[in-house]
Order: structure tokens, then sequence, then C-alpha cells
């Protein structure tokens, strides 16, 4: 292991500035050693020490969380590492551990208060690296938690899609076999001899009971009763497929009277035919809807994600109605309310106020809070997640709360620390509270939780002006 010099230290991109006399201040109070392959500089938990000078070597940071080890980042030679000037870290968060042979340079913590005192460009040159390295990792987990949401979104919406798109291709391939059917049917009803008058009187019957937009809610045991009352009369009046035609017919909220009502304008020979050209209209206006719901469903998801990943936007602030942020993260993780059987209960002030935010970051914070009270849930098969959104004073307040089993007392002080959670491995990074905590905290606002068995709150709170 040779001696480090001060030509050694010029060569890292934060001390080349430094003065050669604080340099060689620096290494004179300063112990060199060597660590061995997976040796540890630092100790997740333990008290924090350095600054440390990466000489020569790779050094990984990692995490434990639950168990298991998660990388965080590494460092290599002409890197400093460990306390810096002015850091309020007292305890590591993190273990950083030797691959292969690392040379380093450490300082003694004590004597920082000195190396201010007297040093100041090599402090200020410390302290450079502090902000940068902060910079930095605010920015990677910011970015790490967007993309963790936009991947449970993403798999959200691929499911969410996948329905509709599904029933649109099932339904226009039904349709197209449908209308390849139709001459058949063409060839009875060309054959069939009524007046001008019967066939309008049959129409504006017809389309009159189109009109109804919303029929009847039936249960099964009445939508069944009233389709075997149907196809006897059909029966009776020789009608061709009746047992088909009474589904549809039910479907369209067709009683018996209505039926006689049509039957009174058809010659008593061309029932047959002219109810099942009316039975193939229905089938068909049924196939159409069915399309436009399952377009039109599309179009909503499309939309919600449009107005979602204002994320991606950029990090303007603008007046929004926090509302419209809280619903489409509702739209986009549907399908977990349904999976666990969870029900939604939604308050919100009809005239809440505008607040002036960053749309993309606060819909980071609805996606965390509300994935995390649906996991808090998940264990128990069902519960009821509550959203609710209110004026209070100078405030717009935002509750999210669920009837979990709540968080234990003696982690509740812990759950906005970086990297802790109590999620199993590969479910989360331990960084959703405390980029949720930054976020609230850009926007001058406050969060805080409130918990029992049963019931546990997030209040964030927003200033209006």
């Amino acid at each position: 292991m040779q001696a480090v010099t001060v030509s050694t230290l010029k060569s890292f991109d934060a001390l080349k500035n430094v003065p050669d006399e604080q340099l060689q201040w620096l290494i004179d109070n300063c112990s060199q050693y060597t660590l061995q392959d997976g040796e540890s500089l630092t100790v997740q938990g333990q008290k924090i020490a350095g600054p440390h000078f990466v000489i020569a070597g790779h050094i990984v940071l990692y995490a434990i969380q639950n168990g298991s080890r998660r990388e965080i980042a590494s460092f290599n030679g002409g890197e400093v590492t460990g306390y810096l000037p002015y850091s309020r870290a007292v305890v590591a968060t993190v273990t950083s551990q030797a691959v292969g042979e690392v040379e380093v340079l450490s300082f003694p913590t004590e004597r920082i208060r000195e190396m201010i005192k007297d040093h100041f460009e090599l402090t200020q040159a410390l302290v450079h690296v502090m902000s940068n390295r902060v910079r930095d990792f605010t920015a990677m987990q910011q970015q790490n938690e967007k993309m963790m949401a936009l991947g449970k979104l993403s798999a959200g919406l691929a499911h969410e899609l996948n329905n509709p798109a599904s029933a649109i291709v099932r339904d226009s391939a039904s349709l197209l076999e449908h209308l390849q059917m139709q001459p058949e049917t063409f060839k009875k009803v060309i054959s069939i001899q009524m007046t001008a008058e019967q066939v309008d009187a049959v129409n504006t019957e017809l389309f009159r009971l189109l009109a109804i937009s919303a029929p009847e809610e039936l249960t099964l045991k009445e939508k069944t009763k009233r389709e075997e009352e149907i196809i006897d009369w059909l029966d009776e009046r020789n009608v061709e497929n009746s047992y088909d035609m009474a589904e549809n017919f039910v479907e369209f909220g067709f009683m018996i009277d209505n039926l006689e009502a049509l039957c009174s304008h058809i010659p008593t020979a061309y029932c047959s035919p002219v109810f099942n050209w009316i039975n193939n209209l229905l089938t068909t206006e049924r196939m159409v809807q069915d399309i436009q719901e399952s377009s039109r469903r599309i179009a909503e998801l499309v939309s919600s994600v449009k107005t979602f990943t204002h994320m991606d936007r950029g990090f303007e602030k603008q007046r929004t109605d926090i509302r419209i942020g809280i619903k489409n993260t509702i739209m986009l993780l549907k399908h977990r309310l349904r999976k666990g059987n969870i029900e939604l209960a939604k308050e919100f002030d009809e005239n809440l106020p505008e607040v002036y935010a960053m749309v993309g970051e606060l819909n980071q914070v609805w996606t965390n809070l509300i994935d995390n009270a649906l996991d808090a849930m998940e264990a128990g098969g069902r519960g009821t997640l509550t959203i609710k959104a209110k004026k209070e004073r100078q405030f717009v307040q935002v509750t999210i709360g669920d009837d979990g089993p709540g968080i234990p007392e003696e982690i509740r002080s812990r759950i906005f620390d970086p990297f802790f959670t109590t999620k199993e491995v590969g479910k989360g990074t331990g960084m959703g509270l405390e980029v949720v905590q930054r976020i609230v905290r850009q926007h001058n606002g406050s969060i805080k939780v409130e918990s029992k068995p049963g019931k546990t709150e997030f209040l964030v709170c927003f200033p209006i002006d």
C-alpha cells in the first residue's frame, strides 16, 4: 500500500481546487488502511464515521429490508463517502462493503469542528460533495418511485384495458356473423304483406320501446319468470326461436302488453317473421351498445392515463383541482379494489378550492397512499378504502384511510424514514412514504398519520394560497 500524497488527493474531482497545505493537513490527520473483500466501512444502524476517501477499489452500498439485501449505490476510487461537514446524519442508513481490496483514507469525525474552523476551502469542497449527493440521491429515489408507481399502474391498466378490448373483438366478430345470417331473414321479411299504416304502427311502437333507456332491474327469479311468460305467449302464436327471442325481449324491457300492442298491427300469418325481424334488430342493437360501452371505457382509461402522467411533463406548478388526480388514480387502481374485495367510500367537498401544485407529484402521493392502504387490507381479504377531501380553514385536507390492522405504535415514528418498510421483498423500496413526505413539504403542506387496529388515516394538508 503506497502512502497517499497531495497529488493523489488532487486527482479527486471534489478536492482538485483545495490548497495543497490543507490537503497535506488532511493526510497528516487521517488513517490509511486496506479493506479486504467483504469488509464493511459503515454498517446500517451504527454510528456514522468519516469522511472516508476511497483511494482505490470498489465499494457497494446496500440496505437490509425484511432480512434481504437491496443494493442502493456504489463508490469507486476518487470518491468521498461517510460523514461530511454540517451533515445531520448520526446513524448510517445503509451498509458500505468492499468488493475486492479497497484502499481508504479516513478522517476522525471528532475533528470535523477543527476542519470547519481552520480549513475553509477543504470544508467547502466536502459540503459541495454532500449537497450534490443529496440532490442526486433525491432525484434518483423520486425517479425510482415514479417508475414503481407507473409499473403498478401499467399492470392495472393492462388488466383494465384487456376486458373492454376483448369485448370489442368478441362483439364485432359476433356482429359480423350475425349480419351474415341476415339474408335468410330478409327473404321472409320481404314476403310479408302489410299495409303502410300497419308498418308505421309497428315501427312507432317498436322505437317507443327502444327509447326506454333504462329497463327495470330484475332479480334472476323475476327475469326467469318473465322469460317463461314470453316463451308461452310466442309459442301460442307459432313464433319460431321463441326461447332465444324471450331472453332478448326481457333484456330490452319488453313485457306481454308490449308484445300484444305490436301484434295488434301484424296479420296473424306474419307474426313469426316480424317478431324474428324485431329480435334480429334487438340483437344488432345490443351488440352495438356493447361495442360503444367498451369503447367508452377504453377512452375513459386513456383519458385518465393522460391526466395522471402529468408527472412526465416537467415541474411547473399550476392551479389544480386535486379531486381530479385522486379520481384518476382510483380508476387506474380499480382492478386492485376488485381483486382485494375492497369497497370504496368517497366524500369530496363540492366546492373544494384549487391548490397551486405540481400535478404529477401529487398523483405520486395519491398512488403511494392508496396503494399502501390496499396492501394493509390485503391480508384480511376485504375492507373499505375511505377517501375524503374538504376545506379545513386555509387548507385543503385529504384523508386516505383503511380498516386494516393498523400501524404498530413501536414503528409509527419510523414510517417516513428512508428505506424503512414492512413489506416483503419486491413489494416496496422503503422510499414510498419518504418521497410522499418530501413532495408534501415541497408544496408547503403537512402529512400525519393516525392509526389504531381497524382504522388508519393519513391526513394530507395543502395551503390554498
